[in-house]
Order: C-alpha cells, then sequence, then structure tokens
C-alpha cells in the first residue's frame, strides 16, 4: 500500500505592502483632514490632478500630523537630519541665522581637548564602575530647559530670547510658510535653527507626502524649486571646480537648467538592517538606475547626497567598478569627449545605480557645450575617453576593483561600509588578539569601551562594529534633543550623555550595530533609576576619541598595526594599506 507523502508548499501567499501602511500619525482625524483641505494652499490644489491611489486627502490623512509647540520651543536644530518638513497653520516662528547658537543651547556639549596632566591621569583612574556619572556631569547646561510632557515626548526649550535676538540674526515666519522642505528632500542636515516665537501650530509633512505633493500639484513643486534655487543650489554650484570660472550671468545660467532628481529608498537602514540580520544576501532592494551604459550622455551627474554603484557590463552581467559619494560626478568624461571629438562622439561608458537613496543635480549637455566647456581651461578638461574593445573589456581607468579585488569591492558595496569616514578596518593576518586596542579605548573613556572587536569579514579584513561616522548618518534622524549629533570641529558624529533620554531612535536607526544602550550608574556602582525606579540607559558609541590628544586610541595601541581608521571613499589609500 503506497502513502501519501505531504509534498511541501510551493508558495506563500502574503498582503502586498500597501503605501499607509503605516501612517504618520494613527490618531489623524477626518475632521482635521477638512480643515487642512479648507486652509491654502491645498484648497487650491485640484483633486482631480491626483490619482485615486494617491488622492490628496489621503495624503493629508496619512502623511500629516499637527504638532503643537509652546513660546521658546526649539522645533528644529541646525546641523540635524529630519525626514520632514513643516507649514505654519497658526502663530510664528522665529530662524536662527547667523551666526550659529551654542552647542549647549542645542542639546549638545562642547568639545574640549583633555590636558596632558588629564591624559596621563586616566592610566590609574580606571578603577570607576562602567558607565558612571557624577551627578553634576548629568546636570543640564545653561542655555536651554527640557521636560517630560505628552507622555514620552520630549520638548525642549530655549531660554533667554531677548539675548538670543540681540546677539544673533533672526528672521520670523508667518502663518502659511514652509520651512525644512530642502532637508526633507534632499536628505541634508537642517541649515537653521527654528524655535516657536509665541505658541504656534505647525502641519509637520513627512517627506513621502511632500514628494506625492510636488508631483501633482505644479504650484507647490515650482515654489519649493524656487526656494531650493535661492537658498541651497548656487552655494552648491560655486563649490564645484569646473563651475568657479564661470561668471554671474553664465552661473545663473547653469542654475536656470539644472534639474534635481532623488532616487531609491529614503528609509534603506530599516531594510538593509532586516535584510543582514536574516542572513540573506546580495542587494537589498532592486537598485534604481539613474543612467544606463551605452545610452546617450544628456547631461552630466553630480551627486548632492547619497551614494551610486558605477557598474560596466561583464559577460552576461555587470561587474562594479566604483562607488560615487557626496560631490563626485558621473558623465563628465563623455560629455566633454563629444564636445571635443563631434565627428568621433561615444555613448555613457558606465551604468549609475542608486545605493540606498540618493539626491542628485543634472546639469544637461546642452548647458555644459554652450556655457560651461567653451570657457574651461584646457589643463581642467578630462582625457579623451577610450571605446571598449569587446564586451568583457573593463575600462582600467575607473575599475577600483583592480586595485583592491572585486570580492572586495562587492563586500563593501553591498554592507555599505562606503558610507564611513572613519571606519575601524582590522588586518586577521596582523592582529594577534592580543585587545590592546579595546584597553586602550576603555582608558580613554574611564574605564568604558566603546567598540567591539568583531563584525562582519571578507577574507583577512574584518570591518568592527564601531561608529564609522558615516556620511550619511542615519542614527541622526529623529533624535528628539538633540544629543547624537556632529562634532562641529571634526565632524564626527557624537552623543552628548546629559541629554540623551535614552529614547533609543538612535540605536535603532543606526545600520551597522554601532550604538549600544548602557544602563547608567552612580559612582558607588549602583545604577541610576528614575521616579518610576525603573533604570536609566543611555546611548554609547565611539566617539573617535575626540576629546584625546593624538586621536583614536584604539588605532595607536595597536602593537601589530594590524587597526586603522579608514574613510572609506578613499580607495586609493585602502589598497596601499592592503598591500602593505
Amino acid at each position: 500500500m503506497l502513502s501519501r507523502v505531504a509534498m511541501p508548499p510551493t508558495s506563500t501567499t502574503l498582503d502586498r505592502p500597501q503605501r499607509w501602511d503605516s501612517s504618520f500619525d494613527p490618531e489623524m482625524s477626518d475632521a482635521v483632514v477638512d480643515r487642512l483641505l479648507a486652509t491654502a494652499p491645498f484648497k487650491d490644489m485640484l483633486p482631480e490632478a491626483f490619482p485615486k491611489r494617491m488622492a490628496l486627502r489621503d495624503i493629508l490623512k496619512n502623511d500629516t500630523r499637527l504638532r503643537r509647540f509652546r513660546d521658546r520651543e526649539i522645533v528644529v536644530r541646525d546641523g540635524d537630519h529630519g525626514t520632514s518638513a513643516f507649514m505654519i497653520l497658526s502663530g510664528a516662528v522665529g530662524v536662527v541665522i547667523s551666526p550659529d547658537l551654542p552647542a549647549s543651547m542645542l542639546g549638545r556639549r562642547e568639545t574640549r581637548k583633555r590636558s596632558l596632566f588629564r591624559v596621563l591621569g586616566q592610566l590609574w583612574s580606571g578603577s570607576r564602575e562602567p558607565e558612571s556619572f557624577k551627578k553634576s556631569q548629568l546636570s543640564l547646561d545653561g542655555g536651554l530647559n527640557s521636560k517630560r510632557a505628552d507622555g514620552n515626548s520630549v520638548k525642549v526649550y530655549l531660554q533667554d530670547i531677548p539675548r538670543i535676538l540681540n546677539e544673533h540674526k533672526t528672521a520670523t515666519l508667518q502663518q502659511g510658510e514652509f520651512f525644512g522642505e530642502i532637508a526633507a528632500l534632499s536628505r541634508m542636515p537642517r541649515t537653521a535653527t527654528v524655535f516657536a516665537s509665541g505658541d504656534a501650530e505647525l502641519l509637520e509633512i513627512r517627506w513621502q507626502g511632500l514628494r506625492d505633493l510636488m508631483r501633482y500639484d505644479d504650484r507647490l513643486r515650482k515654489h519649493i524649486d524656487k526656494v531650493y534655487r535661492e537658498r541651497a543650489l548656487e552655494t552648491y554650484l560655486r563649490e564645484q571646480p569646473f563651475l568657479r570660472h564661470l561668471s554671474e550671468a553664465d552661473l545663473q545660467k547653469v542654475m536656470a537648467q539644472t534639474e534635481f532628481g532623488t532616487y531609491g529608498d529614503y528609509d534603506w537602514s530599516g531594510e538593509y538592517k532586516r535584510l543582514a540580520q536574516s542572513g540573506a544576501g546580495g542587494p537589498p532592494v532592486q537598485e534604481p538606475v539613474i543612467a544606463s551604459e551605452g545610452d546617450y550622455p544628456n547631461g552630466i551627474v553630480l551627486m548632492r547626497a547619497g551614494f551610486g554603484r558605477v557598474s560596466q557590463k561583464f559577460g552576461h552581467g555587470h561587474r562594479t567598478l566604483n562607488y560615487l559619494g557626496s560631490g563626485q560626478i558621473y558623465g563628465f568624461r563623455e560629455v566633454a569627449h563629444n564636445w571635443q571629438h563631434p565627428s568621433a562622439t561615444v555613448p555613457l561608458q558606465h551604468t549609475l545605480r542608486v545605493i540606498g537613496y540618493t539626491h542628485v543635480l543634472v546639469i544637461p549637455t546642452k548647458v555644459m557645450e554652450e556655457v560651461v566647456l567653451p570657457k574651461l581651461p584646457k589643463h581642467m578638461l578630462p582625457p579623451p575617453v577610450v571605446p571598449r574593445k569587446g564586451v568583457d573589456a573593463v575600462d582600467a581607468q575607473e575599475d577600483v576593483g583592480a586595485k583592491i579585488g572585486a570580492d572586495v569591492l562587492e563586500f563593501l558595496t553591498e554592507s555599505r561600509f562606503f558610507n564611513g569616514t572613519a571606519t575601524m578596518l582590522i588586518d586577521l593576518d596582523r592582529c594577534t588578539r592580543c585587545d590592546d586596542c579595546v584597553r586602550a579605548c576603555a582608558t580613554a573613556h574611564d574605564n568604558n569601551p566603546r567598540f567591539l572587536r568583531h563584525g562582519p569579514t571578507n577574507g583577512r579584513i574584518m570591518v568592527a562594529n564601531a561608529c564609522m561616522h558615516c556620511t550619511d548618518p542615519v542614527c541622526m534622524i529623529g533624535c528628539p534633543t538633540g544629543a547624537i549629533h556632529r562634532n562641529d570641529v571634526g565632524g564626527e558624529v557624537v552623543i552628548n550623555p546629559t541629554t540623551c533620554i535614552g529614547c533609543r531612535v538612535c540605536y535603532n536607526n543606526c545600520p551597522y550595530e554601532a550604538i549600544r544602550m548602557v544602563e547608567i550608574r552612580n559612582e558607588a556602582g549602583v545604577i541610576m533609576v528614575d521616579n518610576e525606579m525603573k533604570s536609566i540607559s543611555k546611548a554609547t558609541k565611539c566617539d573617535l576619541c575626540n576629546e584625546q590628544l593624538g586621536g583614536p586610541a584604539c588605532a595607536r595601541a595597536c602593537p601589530h598595526d594590524a587597526l586603522v581608521r579608514m574613510d572609506m571613499t578613499d580607495l586609493d589609500r585602502f589598497a596601499n594599506w592592503l598591500k602593505r
């Protein structure tokens, strides 16, 4: 008698993820949406211009939330990373233009180098309990006052507003005005501190909703486009070497034709973390293509924020040659070649794909040929493009993988380690596991090591679980008090324990497991608790020894030169380190 064998299922049925599975404010009511639809600029938008799957009402209901701020309360801080824009529904806000407010007013800590005697004193002061603080170390600095309100949210207020108005150039924004849209769309840091001037009610719009409103309402798109050109575009273009020689009139011509583009997953870190934790390999998502090999070069692409993968056809697939970060350019060689050699034009030699989320500027070829290239000094023109010979030929000039190994380049790219400006690399062939690096780190931080000598490996290379001080620091998005921030001097990403409230936002955002939550103690080693007798936790991570003389103690302590802190955009230096 034959027994029936149960066959494994051939497929699994899942609900397809929807655009609004997670609303910005689950409590947003229809009455509030009705009020918004009766308020400019939404009342002037044409509902029929929006598709049914992206109705204007649905965008307002799912991608916005009301925020009420009290007088002097900080709305956004200069240097913070945010994912939303704001519109003033009632009241007014003040904008601090210049000079910047002191760090203490923004929930940050002034960085001061330790004296030589203090550094030497660290050698015998390691008997303190781990993660212990004096009470004075956790008292708020002058200039701000924070308190708990509205459940678990934290509100931070500025003090001495008259002095701020006297000593700083400020501006006032009134009802109906927008702010924060540039940072929200481009994933760049906030450029000014904004605080409530009197009680104010604001509409916060997350970036997805702002993007869709701009897509289907031409007036809003033109307004934000105009603001971007006035506030950010000219400054950025003037920083480009190939545009510095242009006159004001010529630069205005370039600005008028420059196009903006955003690609990829804005919240890439969450998807990346889920994939990494599941052990799956390969790219987390299908990488959007900005420009394809073989196409006509319609313009040059300037990377404004994020990263792009440069690849070339190889056999039946693509081979990664390099990756581009903020400030780098794609397509310039081909455009310049075709302008110089009109009878021997070439198509794009590489494909540019998005890794994560990328904001780009595109200068059309016509503008380059008519305005920029004719006035560019000859020594600044790139060498002619040499077309490939055969489908498997690889552009040696662009192939960084040839210097460091194609497998290593793929490892860095798939793991997104190119994001790091101070990535901790360990040569496992040289490392003897002596842990001198860990002990040096602990000594430099009052007996509290700030990294783990553990992490992903490729061959003999380990990338340790230490803060990489990323170019795109997604850990900084959403910190309610400004505790995690960039150091004004060196740009390191640091945490102020005084204003850290242990909310875990940075911990959850970091895709590299470089932030830890620790229970803090007093000097006697007793765990500190709040009024509800719950232990107090704070976020901690590598601060690149920004208060130490001589820089990172971990690298200085390695007796075998096995450990280095590396800017992963400098692949030539990385290649030289590998070939020591």
